[in-house]
């Protein structure tokens, strides 16, 4: 096969590099691992070898996430959310209305979020080698602890060296050839900056995908080998255990590459997984009715007080002002009106850190109103019934809002995982519980956005 020609697509002001190869029933999206470089992966035996299989049961897309290989060098630590509409770019860009996600290694957590977010442009999922947070928690013992985390920025902070490259690529293929590990470590090396490979460090050390993976709800499919990291191995049998829908398999062997050691057997199962889901996906294709959403809930801090001090007419006439605002930032922000009621306002986003940016812009707005609003935020599964949204995570978002002071957003600790990377500071409120919400919820105040 000959190499492919490069392509951009426009994600905002980004260009993101990508490249289209086989002409297969179905359109498959690889999201790469830490670094990857479309161009020169094919001066690498084996992703030749990766590039070739793919392609010759789909139509490979594959692309270089922003800040690395042939896409556009960005300021600051790309998020999560900033991922997936680079993803959804590369889609648009190269005609995908709808494609299998295939994450690899640190593209894992991006592609299970994309999934629950956007089940209208996945219809599979497949994770490879790959973890739902870094960081160890009481029920998740998988995580790196600080010490090895500062070990690991060390790691980082030496990249771009042949030395780093070279023990880089013996870490991930250790079996493979001297020749191969050569080529890989020359495409690691010249994939990214120490710059980039510093700031992805730290954004993966803060996301934290738990608290989503109960809302995919497409075939997915987890692959790992036994030999691979602990925290590798553990991470894969817990993202099994906490999709719904998902098989999982194991293969012998200490490689972390997907494109290193037993490679036939791992994409073996990956061509069936994908030929026997796509099947089923053409007998009963219809729209979602469960998608991933952040819903944020308004309403304005002593209203009923400042109703009577201006009387109907002028309380009208503030709420109609109230509204044109809401509904500018609302605009603005990509977030959905779902309802309205007095003074409230119901909203849905496709990202928790626009739903935030969003909500502190409305915080700050209104308070020329002289007016201040409470606002709340969470991210969850929820029902879609004729266009709107509706489930628990509805409820648990108003009871976050309830619980906001006056000018104070409150996001729950599921907004916060998500949206590392993304500049926004928070302060901990600590664990309340939520009426008529089981359980203790760990809630947090934006305090810059």
């Amino acid at each position: 096969m000959r190499p492919a020609e490069t392509r951009y697509a426009r994600s905002g002001d980004v260009h993101i590099a990508y490249q289209v190869t086989g002409d297969g029933p179905f359109d498959l999206v690889y999201v790469p691992p830490f670094v990857s470089h479309v161009e020169l992966q094919w001066q690498v035996p084996s992703g030749v070898a990766l590039i070739e299989r793919l392609s010759s049961f789909a139509r490979l897309i594959r692309f270089d996430k922003r800040g690395t290989g042939m896409s556009d060098r960005v300021e600051g630590v790309p998020t999560l959310e900033t991922r997936m509409d680079d993803v959804r770019a590369v889609m648009d860009s190269a005609g995908s209305e709808k494609a299998a996600v295939l994450g690899a290694s640190e593209g894992g957590p991006m592609s299970a979020l994309f999934a629950a977010t956007y089940p209208d442009r996945c219809w599979a999922l497949i994770l490879f080698g790959t973890i739902a947070s870094e960081r160890p928690a009481p029920d998740y013992p998988w995580g790196d602890s600080d010490e090895e985390f500062r070990a690991e920025l060390d790691w980082a902070e030496d990249w771009g060296s042949i030395q780093h490259a070279a023990s880089l690529a013996e870490a991930l293929a250790p079996t493979s050839s001297e020749d191969e590990k050569a080529a890989l470590a020359t495409m690691i090396r010249q994939s990214a900056s120490p710059g980039a490979a510093v700031a992805l460090t730290r954004m993966n050390r803060e996301s934290d995908v738990r608290g989503i993976l109960g809302a995919i709800r497409v075939p997915t499919l987890v692959l790992n080998r036994i030999g691979d990291h602990p925290h590798i191995v553990g991470g894969s049998q817990y993202l099994a255990q906490h999709i719904p829908p998902a098989e999982h398999i194991e293969f012998p062997g200490v490689e972390h590459a997907i494109s290193a050691g037993n490679t036939v057997a791992v994409l073996d199962e990956i061509e069936r997984f994908l030929r026997a889901s796509w099947d089923t996906h053409l007998h009963e294709e219809s729209e979602p009715e469960r998608v991933l959403s952040t819903v944020l809930f308004t309403d304005i801090v002593g209203s009923t007080a400042k109703a009577a001090e201006l009387g109907d007419r002028g309380w009208r006439e503030l709420l109609s002002e109230h509204h044109t605002v809401i509904r500018r930032e609302l605009a603005r922000g990509r977030g959905r009106e779902l309802d309205t009621a007095g003074d409230g306002f119901f909203a849905s986003f496709d990202g928790p850190a626009r739903a935030i940016r969003c909500a502190s812009r409305i915080s700050e707005e209104v308070k020329q109103l002289g007016i201040d609003i409470r606002a709340g935020l969470h991210t969850g599964e929820c029902e879609v019934i004729d266009g709107k949204v509706g489930g628990i995570a509805v409820h648990i978002g108003a009871r976050v809002a309830s619980q906001a002071g006056p000018g104070e957003v409150l996001v729950s600790s599921t907004v916060k995982d998500l949206v590392a990377g993304a500049g926004i500071e928070f302060s901990d409120r600590g664990a309340v519980e939520l009426k008529g919400v089981p359980g203790e919820w760990r809630l947090f105040a934006v305090e810059r956005a």
